[in-house]
């Protein structure tokens, strides 16, 4: 039986400079294909709860591009901000499992991980803010 606090699907990704400076995240569209219909030039809405429980909404647009390859963008502004989120930080999506009477749109949960040096040994934390 699943774990119902458990998400289903995960999709990982760690941070690069340049998606900090601009807060967005970077996904290979295959990796939301099975939640989404993309559209080029179209945006879509994710629904999304932090580990703190604080809901947030993500808008992301999907792209074609031929150097290097078809992706999606999310757009992260106030969360990264409020996240304090920086380079090589790993992020974590989530898909909820669907409680009875939801409607059909589709809840993620988000998890940040940060790695940090203690004792000398370099060590993953959860970014809990």
């Amino acid at each position: 039986m699943e774990n119902q606090g458990q998400g289903r699907d995960r999709i990982t990704s760690r941070l690069s400079q340049s998606e900090v400076e601009q807060q967005v995240l970077l996904l290979p569209f295959v990796a939301l294909s099975a939640f989404f219909v993309f559209e080029k030039g179209q945006f879509f809405v994710m629904d999304v709860k932090d580990s703190l429980g604080k809901d947030w909404t993500f808008f992301g647009t999907f792209h074609a591009n031929q150097d290097l390859g078809n992706y999606v963008m999310i757009r992260l502004s106030q969360f990264s901000m409020e996240k304090g989120l920086k380079a090589n930080d790993e992020v974590t999506i989530m898909e909820l499992p669907r409680q009875d009477g939801e409607g059909p749109c589709r809840k993620f949960k988000i998890e940040i991980k940060r790695q940090i040096r203690l004792f000398g040994v370099d060590i993953w934390g959860d970014l809990n803010v």
